[in-house]
């Protein structure tokens, strides 16, 4: 995360006389960040994809507490990492392009034309990129479920 933020301020940096005041300076570093993560994220190892035996004994617990519906609700700072770290290991199995739009649209809120001008995409195309994303991660999650409910099962017998 650091060496992103770093990355972004040498470029933003070294291409400030490369700004022509078109747009708003905070398109123009958003433009740069998005870009720079990107490329990060491409260049970076991919993950396979997410088994339920991946996940950590504390991943396992949240999701058999989940999904046994008991009505309790979770409040607890160990609880809330253990499922926003299983949110991040979801979220690796997406290209980067769709966790990008993902995150954007759902974790800050943004709007379809902000996303769109900060990415350089078409609104339709945010559009497209973020329900198959959601498709994609919803399959990928009923794939652990299934799975798990399996092994449940086959350890019950």
């Amino acid at each position: 995360m650091e060496e992103a933020a770093q990355e972004v301020f040498l470029k933003a940096f070294t291409q400030l006389g490369s700004f022509e005041a078109r747009g708003s300076l905070e398109g123009w570093l958003t433009r740069i960040a998005t870009n720079t993560c990107l490329n990060m994220v491409r260049s970076s190892k991919r993950r396979p994809e997410l088994t339920v035996s991946d996940l950590t004994d504390d991943e396992q617990s949240w999701m058999d507490q989940q999904s046994a519906g008991d009505g309790v609700e979770q409040a607890s700072v160990e609880n809330s990492l253990v499922a926003a770290d299983l949110a991040d290991r979801l979220l690796a199995v997406l290209p980067p392009e769709d966790q990008q739009a993902l995150l954007m649209i759902d974790g800050e809120d943004a709007s379809i034309k902000e996303v769109a001008e900060a990415t350089g995409w078409s609104e339709s195309k945010v559009k497209v990129r973020a329900f198959r994303a959601r498709k994609k991660l919803r399959e990928a999650m009923e794939k652990l479920l299934d799975h798990r409910g399996k092994t449940v099962e086959q350890v019950s017998k």
